[in-house]
């Protein structure tokens, strides 16, 4: 139960920095989405911490966002 809350928390730590980042980019969702090569509800999905994502998936939304995956690794582990 512990662990299951633990990623969770993480999936919604990383939605919400995608979000910021993505806001602070002046993107809509759709245009952010087309950047990132991925469906307009899924980056929604993403943003409120509903999806596990992948590492590959991870490193097309750090693309996207002009930032390296390693930073949004870090921004994570610091909130």
């Amino acid at each position: 139960m512990v662990k299951a809350f633990k990623r969770k928390k993480i999936c919604i730590n990383f939605g919400e920095i995608v979000r910021a980042k993505r806001h602070k980019l002046g993107l809509s969702q759709e245009a952010f989405a087309e950047h990132a090569d991925l469906h307009r509800t899924y980056i929604s999905d993403i943003e409120l911490g509903k999806v596990d994502v992948g590492i590959s998936v991870a490193q097309k939304v750090a693309k996207a966002l002009k930032t390296p995956l390693s930073k949004l690794i870090k921004d994570i582990e610091s909130k």
